[in-house]
């Protein structure tokens, strides 16, 4: 089945196998995806299923998205996302059905597409979680630089190297 889930990540751990060797694994909330509109062919020109994820409240969501969800008879979803099928597939599903996790069987490899959050030029402390200076005893325009990274280490800030 080539069909698309919306999940979230919550965090990345690790399982031992019976070897003793340690498998990295991201974890997912795979909560259920509801199909909110059908596309089809003759109307939209391509086949494709509409699925949201995550409850919103109905206040935090205009009046154009409401009527949408209305109209499937669902819950406002935070996230759209359409998933291309093929029509024979798409028969398989209605308007407001729930797709679970159990569409996959035990084993399966999936494909993992991520968004990472963009920090553009960013300092040490946005980036890497570096904590910021006290600002005494003489810490002068430095408060968010890095600092001392470890012992035997050097922080090459500019001008002479001084040994």
């Amino acid at each position: 089945m080539s069909i698309e889930l919306l999940c979230r990540k919550i965090g990345m751990t690790q399982i031992f196998e019976e070897s003793g060797e340690a498998v990295p694994v991201t974890v997912l909330d795979a909560s259920p995806n509801v199909v909110v509109q059908k596309k089809t062919e003759a109307t939209d020109g391509y086949t494709a299923l509409q699925l949201g994820f995550e409850d919103r409240r109905p206040a935090s969501t205009n009046k154009a998205q409401q009527g949408h969800f209305q109209k499937a008879g669902v819950a406002p979803k935070r996230h759209l996302m359409e998933s291309r099928i093929d029509a024979k597939e798409a028969e398989g599903f209605e308007v407001g059905q729930e797709i679970k996790v159990e569409i996959f069987e035990k084993g399966q490899r999936v494909d993992v597409t991520g968004l990472s959050k963009g920090r553009g030029m960013a300092g040490v402390v946005k980036r890497h979680g570096f904590s910021i200076k006290r600002r005494t005893h003489g810490t002068h325009e430095a408060f968010r630089h890095g600092g001392s990274i470890g012992a035997g280490t050097r922080l090459r800030t500019g001008g002479s190297d001084c040994r």
